[in-house]
């Protein structure tokens, strides 16, 4: 629900679907596919839940539904049994956490029919305040780029990683064998041109802040 908007039945039931992922591995695409149909009959709101989510199932979730309102939400990893003893507990960490929604932009085409992506930074939701928390793309720990997206498997052909603090070090030890000029393309917030796919779907994908995968799919239009 939208802040400031009244509910017109306070005192009724909550409809609120939620789907609780998989022991091992991620959400799949599938998995969405086949619980948002019988979900939209059902409920005004769907959450997903899991240790981690693929990318097709948050492009899946992000093209949304008609009638339902789709949210992801990333449970903390030492909540799973197998985790026990692996991982520092935090006083205070939060069972599940939202994920962030990247801010992407496309550029193009060029006279020469390429194209680029733009990131802009990650927009992260905080249910509590009911308040957006935008970061900076600079900030970014790192970004993926598929030219040619199938809506099932992230091939990566552009990696990023904006965080200069990072590389300043290995720049700096390898400054006789690496060109600066290339480390600063792999540190930037703008990808190298590419040509359109065969596929005419670009993906994006980031690391937000929390360290979750989150995925932005963008269309070139039928060319």
């Amino acid at each position: 629900m939208a802040k400031g908007e009244l509910d017109d039945d306070p005192a009724g039931i909550a409809t609120v679907g939620v789907v609780i992922g998989p022991q091992y591995g991620p959400i799949t695409a599938k998995m969405v596919e086949e619980v948002i149909r019988p979900a939209g009959r059902l409920y005004e709101d769907l959450v997903f839940a899991g240790f981690s989510f693929d990318g097709a199932a948050q492009a899946a979730i992000e093209e949304g539904h008609p009638r339902l309102r789709i949210h992801m939400a990333h449970i903390r990893p030492d909540v799973n049994p197998a985790m026990d003893g692996l991982l520092k507990e935090q006083p205070g960490a939060k069972l599940f956490s939202v994920f962030g929604q990247p801010r992407t932009g496309l550029d193009g085409p060029d006279p020469s029919g390429e194209y680029r992506v733009v990131i802009e930074g990650v927009d992260i939701d905080d249910p509590v305040k009911n308040e957006i928390t935008p970061s900076r793309g600079d900030n970014v720990a790192a970004w993926f780029v598929d030219a040619d997206y199938d809506g099932r498997t992230f091939c990566i052909i552009q990696a990023f990683f904006p965080d200069r603090g990072a590389w300043d070090k290995l720049a700096r030890a390898l400054k006789t064998i690496v060109d600066p000029e290339r480390f600063a393309a792999l540190s930037g917030t703008e990808s190298l041109p590419f040509p359109p796919g065969e596929r005419r779907r670009v993906a994006v994908k980031v690391i937000d802040p929390r360290g979750n995968e989150v995925m932005r799919v963008h269309g070139l239009g039928s060319g």
